[in-house]
């Protein structure tokens, strides 16, 4: 049971508590009261607000259209003044460029190029708005004119820019030596750069607006020209420094080049009457002396071509990348045929030129005029893959040129190949043309000098051999299988044969007709001495140089044959002292005594055997000196082998029978003591002697 106190508290708490809420009541609904109160104020501001708003809208909605048609209008006058100048303009293009037009655009191609667009617009303008006004045929005439002056500025800038290039920097282009630096970058531009700015722009305008391209035959015609004068300045070049001191190169290269070989001469059996007699050394020495004759200025022509058809390539590749700016990609190809037509033709008739002078030589039977294809054909083959490429793109009848010269070459090189060979079997035996002294026959040194200058051509001149199927001439496999090998080792070993026995046929050829024409000396041992020369030159040049390998493709053992050969003409001339060695071999004569008494028989039969070795002494040693046997090492032996083999004989018969009297008159007979005979030996094919 709750007590009394806490109850009373409790209400008064309760009571005390609910006054507070009624007066929190009171409070609120005095606070809505005058919540409402405001309300209704501000309805009633808004409610006027937007009825002054209605009435402001109405006022300014007329005022605010009347303002924009002003605005309109204005803005359309605006635009007419605007049409008004715009077309007024076109009035005056003819008086503001017609000074500019008639100076030209030389100096100044950018302002005048302007000044041919507002022309141009002034043209289309007239043109689709009026087109019966004067004003057009005026523009149109200035336009004309401003055309033909652009077009004249192209050619003249062409002109006055196109020079050919100097000789020295096409050599120095050309040099071919990755060691070697260009001279100068700007020495190898065929336009300065400004001008070529100039005349793309100009080719650029011509082609969009001038609706010509008569501009790119006029660029083909002067670049042609220059491209042409710069190959007949290099041929030119050539001609002038033709002589060994002749600076072909720029000093910079020229310094760089020092130790770099010189191009190997071309050696021309075809005038070797005068090597008769000479070691091998002495003829190539005398042959690539210092004089400067007729061979040297062949080898300056052949030179002069080979490095005119470089020049044509570099060229004509400076000359493609060049164009490819100037004149539009659709013509590029047309146009550089074109450029390139008059320099090609000329090389391409001078190639011709050189064959058909080989040709007409070979008709004479100087087949030494093939030497000059030989280093050519190389280089033409060599620049084959440069040539098409340079040449893609151009007309078929232009790419054809350099095959057809090349097969030319090649037909004209194996038909001198073939007839040389032929020649060489079938020269004939002429008394005149023997050399007296037996010694090398101009037959043999022609035949070494051709084959040697085969060796620096050998690729060349294996493709010559079997451009005319002559595999089956020489009984070559020509089935790679055969070979057991790959085709690229093949096709070299292939090669390698077939000039091989190329060789071997020319050798076995000169072998027969030495062996010939040495029967035209009526005395048989100077006809030894004669094929043991040629025999023995022959081998010596064969071992001097790579024929020997050449040789042993074919024949393994040719130097022994060869060496059999000497020394079977070496016994062949032996055979001329017996003469000299007979009467003295006394093999089968008594011992005689210096005191023993002999009869007049004995007596006759010495004197007999003394005065026929003088005499047979005499005789061949005045002969035999004026026989030449140029190796030094052959000449002492055949005198070392006389030596011993005359004088040995000769010694036993003088010791047995100087002391023995059979003559009152010994100096008569006893002429030589041994000492004597080998001294006249010793002078055996000395003319000086």
């Amino acid at each position: 049971m709750i007590p009394v106190e806490d109850a009373s508290a409790r209400k008064r708490h309760i009571e005390e508590k609910l006054q507070q809420e009624q007066e929190t009541l009171s409070f609120i609904r005095e606070s809505l009261e005058k919540s409402d109160q405001l309300t209704k104020n501000m309805v009633s501001i808004l409610s006027s607000f937007e009825s002054r708003l209605m009435q402001l809208e109405n006022s300014i909605i007329p005022v605010h259209k009347q303002t924009e048609n002003l605005q309109r209008l204005q803005d359309n006058v605006e635009k007419t003044l605007s049409c008004l100048d715009h077309v007024i303009s076109y009035y005056h293009v003819a008086k503001d460029t017609e000074k500019i037009i008639k100076e030209g655009p030389a100096g100044r191609l950018e302002e005048y190029l302007n000044c041919m667009a507002k022309i141009q617009k002034a043209v289309e303008y007239f043109q689709d708005n009026n087109p019966d006004s004067p004003e057009l045929n005026r523009v149109k005439f200035l336009f004309e004119k401003g055309k033909e002056s652009l077009e004249s500025e192209f050619r003249n800038l062409l002109t006055r820019h196109c020079k050919a290039v100097s000789p020295v920097v096409i050599l120095d282009l050309i040099a071919g030596d990755d060691e070697i630096e260009t001279t100068d970058d700007t020495a190898l531009n065929l336009l300065p750069e400004n001008i070529q700015r100039d005349l793309i722009c100009i080719s650029m305008w011509l082609v969009e607006y001038g609706r010509n391209l008569d501009f790119m035959n006029v660029y083909y015609q002067i670049r042609s020209n220059q491209l042409d004068r710069t190959i007949k300045g290099l041929k030119e070049h050539f001609r002038k420094n033709s002589s060994s001191s002749g600076v072909l190169y720029s000093p910079a290269i020229q310094n760089k080049r020092k130790d770099t070989p010189s191009k190997k001469a071309i050696k021309r059996p075809g005038h070797d009457h005068e090597l008769r007699g000479k070691h091998l050394s002495d003829t190539l020495n005398e042959k690539h002396g210092p004089a400067v004759g007729k061979e040297d200025m062949l080898d300056s022509e052949i030179d002069s071509y080979i490095h005119c058809i470089s020049a044509f390539v570099k060229l004509a590749q400076i000359e493609y990348q060049l164009l490819t700016g100037i004149i539009p990609e659709h013509h590029q190809k047309k146009t550089f045929d074109s450029l390139i037509q008059e320099a090609l033709d000329g090389l391409m008739v001078e190639g011709e030129n050189i064959v058909s002078t080989a040709r007409r030589a070979i008709m004479r039977h100087d087949y030494s005029a093939v030497l000059t294809i030989f280093p050519i054909l190389k280089h033409l083959k060599q620049m084959k893959q440069e040539f098409d490429q340079v040449l893609q793109g151009t007309a078929a009848s232009t790419k054809n040129k350099l095959p057809v010269l090349i097969t030319s070459m090649e037909t004209t090189g194996a038909k001198a190949l073939e007839e040389f060979a032929d020649s060489i079997k079938n020269d004939p035996d002429k008394e005149y043309n023997m050399p007296k002294d037996g010694t090398v026959h101009e037959l043999t040194s022609n035949a070494i000098l051709f084959l040697q200058q085969l060796l620096d051509f050998q690729e060349t001149a294996s493709a010559m051999l079997a451009s005319q199927v002559l595999g089956d001439t020489y009984n070559i496999p020509l089935d790679p299988r055969e070979t057991g090998s790959s085709t690229s080792t093949y096709n070299f070993e292939f090669s390698r044969r077939l000039l091989s026995n190329y060789i071997c046929k020319i050798l076995g050829n000169l072998q027969l007709n030495l062996h010939s024409k040495a029967k035209v000396y009526e005395d048989t041992a100077l006809g030894a001495v004669f094929l043991l020369n040629n025999f023995n030159y022959i081998l010596k040049s064969l071992e001097k140089s790579e024929l020997i390998q050449l040789v042993a493709v074919t024949q393994k053992n040719a130097d022994k044959t060869y060496k059999a050969h000497i020394d079977e003409q070496l016994q062949i001339y032996q055979r001329s002292w017996l003469k000299v060695t007979s009467p003295v071999n006394e093999i089968n004569m008594p011992v005689l005594q210096s005191t023993t008494k002999l009869k007049d028989k004995e007596r006759q039969a010495i004197k007999d055997r003394f005065k026929a070795f003088n005499d047979g002494l005499e005789e061949l040693c005045k002969i035999q000196k004026s026989w030449a046997i140029p190796d030094k090492e052959q000449r002492d032996k055949i005198r070392h082998a006389q030596k011993e083999n005359v004088t040995g004989v000769y010694k036993n018969f003088w010791q047995r029978y100087s002391n023995v009297p059979f003559t009152k008159n010994t100096e008569k007979y006893i002429k030589y003591r041994v000492e004597q005979v080998e001294d006249m030996i010793e002078k055996l094919f000395d003319t000086s002697a």
